[in-house]
């Protein structure tokens, strides 16, 4: 049975995530049937198989900027889908997963789900 976790969404920053087509209603991390992890984030996405994954921790405190929308890390391969700026699941692969941000693929993917420790937990971490 496919388990959703949608965003906890922070409308202060509509103006930020909703640009990205995001809904909030039907967009968020999808753990399916089929073994497979979807993120979805408006017009953007990230799959991949459950296997791929090699863990996932809680991050928390992030300035507004840098959590709040899809981008790129500037640190690193790393890529957000932010709805709000308190905390998110960063969730990390053993192969780079690609997305139209970066087709050479990221190594992680921080997610801002209502359901942190859930999330986690059903990763494994």
């Amino acid at each position: 049975m496919a388990r959703t976790f949608p965003y906890r969404v922070d409308y202060r920053f509509l103006p930020v995530w909703g640009a990205f087509g995001v809904r909030p209603w039907k967009d968020g991390v999808t753990l399916a049937d089929d073994d497979g992890l979807r993120a979805t984030f408006g017009l953007l996405r990230v799959e991949t198989a459950l296997d791929n994954v090699d863990g996932a921790h809680v991050t928390r405190g992030y300035r507004w900027w840098t959590a709040v929308g899809a981008r790129r890390s500037f640190v690193d391969d790393g890529l957000t889908f932010g709805t709000n700026r308190d905390a998110g699941v960063c969730i990390h692969f053993r192969e780079k997963v690609p997305s139209a941000l970066r087709p050479a693929g990221h190594s992680a993917l921080t997610v801002t789900v209502a359901d942190l420790a859930g999330l986690v937990e059903a990763l494994g971490g």
